[in-house]
């Protein structure tokens, strides 16, 4: 039997938010949990778009299990970021969490049929980003990936 330690992989997290403040914040808080995750940072929505899409200086980049989304961002909205993301058949079902600091962005997703799987305030503390990943636990355990 393999022991739970070695079973699957580190959790891969794009977390997309251009406030470096917030994102020490939470790119802290992630590391202080029990979630062994690989952090990618990206700072705009086009910048997003690239990685998710594996274009250019993106090519290589890592498929997120988990993405951390800012909705005020520079160049393209969070809101268009999630709309593409839905609006593509490979990304669609990658778990978006969106970081807001109102519960007026909540409000205008829903309003525009956007959904997401949950909501976490900024900056994000530790015993609220394990609540969401324990709820989102299904989402992450259907592409566990298992050593050969």
């Amino acid at each position: 039997m393999v022991a739970r330690e070695t079973v699957g992989r580190s959790m891969e997290i794009l977390l997309v938010e251009d406030d470096l403040e917030d994102a020490g914040l939470t790119i802290d808080a992630l590391r202080q949990g029990e979630v062994p995750c690989r952090i990618s940072l990206v700072r705009d929505g086009e910048e997003a778009m690239e990685f998710l899409l594996h274009e250019g200086k993106y090519r290589r980049a890592p498929q997120p299990d988990l993405i951390l989304l800012d909705i005020n961002l520079p160049k393209k909205s969070g809101r268009e970021v999630l709309a593409e993301v839905r609006g593509n058949e490979r990304l669609a079902r990658v778990p978006v969490v969106v970081l807001t600091s109102s519960r007026t962005h909540q409000q205008i997703l829903q309003a525009e049929g956007l959904f997401v799987e949950s909501y976490l305030t900024k900056p994000v503390d530790l015993p609220q980003f394990e609540s969401v990943v324990k709820s989102l636990r299904k989402y992450m355990l259907s592409d566990v990936i298992l050593p050969q």
